[in-house]
Parts: structure tokens; C-alpha cells; sequence
């Protein structure tokens, strides 16, 4: 891979395995959107668009600094996509889902937003749960501009811990309104430091991350999946768990037990397996009941 500064953005040749909309429609994320051109989305209090242009890939916004201290590791460009892919591919299941979504890579994000974001997401849907970051982050957060619009900074604990019933409801948080100011209040007064669980093994940071209200067992493992680069993370909710059945079990299981089957499927990547199969079944209405 090549790295070329411009005035204004980054331009990267020859990466492979890299589709801005498997990487940013798949779930995972929630501050990046589609604007005719690329994707565009804020990390931190950086705005960027990134765009595929045929074998490039651009980072319109970026400083090469920015790009070596942020972007690069965000975008999880030091991984070897290609032999994993090749890895995966000798499932015949899971080498369409590669096929499918053959561009995704799996976003190194902050572990504050996403605690919070993933508590949110708890049975809500991803056109609400964009909905209601956005304007915790238009109320609690700082507007950073970008192209003459106003992008804004993801809240910070202090800001959350200190939000009133008012200002929660107003953002559409609804009854996880109280889960997330106390959660907020544990990072806030250090009873919880994420960057601490970030070191711990997978099983401990789980059990941590389970003590909060509003982190279940899914919740939790997305969490160390996206933010925390524990890639044996396999997020299981209902629908994942009609996928597995579906597609390899063929009979009814435990989350618990699809979780087990996974590891050992699937190995230390069986999160990375979880959202190539996510993005393909979602995409072919594979697992869902007529009903929804």
C-alpha cells in the first residue's frame, strides 16, 4: 500500500479488501453516512469523507499526521484482510458471505462511544440509534465544522453523567436514559476505566463490561469487538442466532451454545466471521421471519 498526501487528503494505492459501504453499513458504527460522493463521518473531533475512486482509496480532510495517528489504525489498514479472507473461504457458508462483503474491515473505535452507542442499540434499529448519537452529540458535544456544516464530537462522560431527564428524553433515549448517565458516571468518577479493561483478556473485560446497566451479553461482546481488538468476540442477538441455526447448525441452540460453536468454528477471527455473515444474511433476508 501506497500512502500520497495532497492539499487537502490522503490517497492510499493498492489497498485491498477495503468497500466503504461493507465498512460502514454493517452495524458497527453509527457516526458515518452515505453523501453522494462517499462516506462521511466524524472520530474524535476529525471530520473526514472517504471515497473509492477505482483502485484508491481517498480520505478527503485528512493531514498525513492525522492519517498516522488516527485513520490508520481506525481503519484497521495493518491487517491482512486477504489471508483471513483466504482462511474463511474454505467454509463454503462463509465464503459467500467474504464474497459478499469481500470489503469490510472491522473499524478500530473509540471504547467510550462505543459503550454508550451499543447500549443504546439494545432492541432499537440503526436508523434510530444514528438518530439519537446524533443529537446526544448536537446537545452534549462541540460542533467541529466540516464543508460548511457542523459536525459534532461524541459527549463526553462528564457531559452524559451530568445530562438531565429533559435533555435525555429530548435525544430519544427513552428507558435507556438512566442506563446510560450511570454508566457515564462510573467512567466519569473512575470506577470504570476502559482504557484498563482494553488490557484485560477477553473473558475479564466481558465480565467488567457486563456490570454496567444496559450492557447484556450481545451488547458486551460488540463492544470488545469494535473497541477493544478482542476479535474472538462472536456477537449473538436473535438474529444471529437464526443465521447460525440456519445456515450451520440446523437445529435449534443456547446463545451460549451458538457462542461455543463459533470459537470453535471460527477460531480468534469469529467476530470478524460475524460481520461478514451479518452483512451477507441481512442483505438476502437470510434468518428473518416473515413476520418482520
Amino acid at each position: 500500500m501506497q500512502v500520497l498526501q495532497t492539499d487537502n487528503s490522503i490517497v492510499l494505492t493498492g489497498v485491498a479488501s477495503f468497500h466503504p459501504a461493507h465498512i460502514f453499513d454493517c452495524g458497527q458504527a453509527f457516526r458515518w453516512n452515505p453523501d453522494g460522493k462517499g462516506y462521511t463521518g466524524i472520530v474524535g473531533d476529525k471530520v473526514i469523507r472517504v471515497v473509492c475512486e477505482n483502485d484508491s482509496v481517498i480520505l478527503e480532510g485528512a493531514s498525513y499526521e492525522d492519517y498516522e495517528s488516527l485513520w490508520r489504525h481506525y481503519l484497521d489498514l495493518d491487517r491482512d484482510y486477504e489471508t483471513i479472507k483466504q482462511e474463511f473461504s474454505k467454509d463454503p457458508v462463509l465464503a459467500e458471505a467474504v464474497s459478499y462483503g469481500w470489503g469490510m474491515r472491522i473499524l478500530n473505535q473509540d471504547p467510550w462511544e462505543t459503550l454508550i452507542s451499543f447500549i443504546i442499540s439494545a432492541n432499537n434499529n440503526i436508523t434510530r440509534i444514528k438518530g439519537i448519537v446524533e443529537r446526544l452529540s448536537a446537545s452534549l458535544g462541540r460542533a467541529v465544522p466540516f464543508e460548511d456544516k457542523a459536525y459534532y464530537t461524541f459527549p463526553d462522560p462528564s457531559a452524559l453523567a451530568g445530562a438531565d431527564d429533559n435533555t435525555l428524553k429530548r435525544c430519544g433515549c427513552g428507558y435507556r436514559g438512566p442506563y446510560i448517565r450511570e454508566t457515564a458516571r462510573m467512567v466519569a468518577d473512575g470506577k470504570l476505566s476502559l482504557a484498563d479493561l482494553k488490557q484485560l483478556p477477553y473473558a475479564e473485560a466481558r465480565k467488567h463490561l457486563l456490570s454496567c446497566k444496559g450492557v447484556g451479553e450481545k451488547v458486551a461482546d460488540c463492544i470488545l469487538l469494535f473497541s477493544m481488538n478482542h476479535t474472538e468476540a462472536f456477537p449473538v442477538d436473535v438474529w444471529i442466532k437464526r443465521i447460525m441455526e440456519q445456515l450451520y447448525t440446523h437445529k435449534p441452540l443456547s446463545v451460549k451454545e451458538i457462542r461455543a460453536y463459533a470459537g470453535a468454528r471460527f477460531g480468534k477471527y469469529a467476530g470478524l466471521a460475524q460481520q461478514y455473515l451479518f452483512y451477507y444474511a441481512r442483505d438476502m433476508r437470510i434468518g428473518r421471519q416473515e413476520e418482520e
